[in-house]
């Protein structure tokens, strides 16, 4: 019983450092992919209105920094207000353990208890834990709030990942204006982003499971679908205009 508390913690462990690693990198895929539906989206809604290539190429630039600085930001804040809640509850498990000992020590018993543990080892390994200030702290910590203490998250860290992760995605549909114009730009951009939609599609199927094909497609679809309803906005506002 005790060699499957320990084999169960284990595998705990083993997968919270996986998933941690995938949400970052799942993270950066969306990040990316927002970046290039939004401003694929404004830049054929104003080469819709049939704007100057070089108007384009303005709200295009303008759409990355007004995304990404958003995306950022709120990225930032959202760690920030995240990590100080963490921290409040990490110093309310301190004063609690500093205050309460012994019902901290019974209550870590039970949790060990209700992992398949033995009431003997539980015991056993509570004292062990509870004889180390750090080490309770932290085992409580994770036990009772699921709180690893060692990856409370960076706010700048989430902010700068996010603010690259959408410039990467947004600047897709914008690039091929830098290098040309006209009917070149306008073709060039729906290429390349219907490749980059479908890239991504396909790298997202990694963590939905689904078929790689089938999310590389819908992928494409929900973009395509999303550009071409602002590029019909922006074709009617600009009949509209200059009408």
């Amino acid at each position: 019983m005790k060699s499957k508390g320990y084999f169960s913690h284990s595998k705990q462990t083993e997968n919270h450092g996986i998933n941690a690693q995938s949400g970052t990198l799942r993270a950066a895929v969306f990040g990316v992919n927002d970046g290039l539906v939004s401003n694929l989206s404004l830049v054929m809604g104003i080469a819709g209105a049939q704007a100057d290539s070089k108007f384009v190429l303005l709200a295009g630039v303008a759409g990355l920094l007004a995304g990404a600085f958003s995306m950022g930001a709120g990225e930032y804040l959202s760690m920030r207000v995240q990590r100080e809640v963490f921290e409040r509850q990490i110093s309310v498990e301190k004063h609690e353990l500093a205050t309460l000992p012994e019902e901290e020590h019974a209550e870590l018993r039970r949790i060990y208890e209700q992992k398949g543990i033995s009431p003997e080892n539980a015991a056993k390994l509570s004292d062990v834990v509870m004889s180390d200030a750090d080490l309770a702290l932290e085992t409580h910590v994770r036990e009772e709030l699921g709180i690893n203490m060692n990856e409370l998250g960076s706010p700048w860290g989430a902010a700068f990942s996010s603010f690259f992760a959408f410039v990467l995605g947004a600047v897709i549909p914008a690039a091929p204006y830098v290098i040309t114009n006209g009917q070149t730009a306008f073709y060039s951009s729906i290429i390349l982003s219907a490749l980059s939609l479908l890239i991504v599609g396909i790298v997202l199927s990694i963590f939905t499971g689904k078929n790689w094909l089938f999310s590389g497609l819908r992928m494409l679809v929900i973009g395509g679908l999303a550009a071409a309803v602002t590029y019909l906005v922006g074709f009617l506002l600009g009949v509209s205009i200059n009408g």
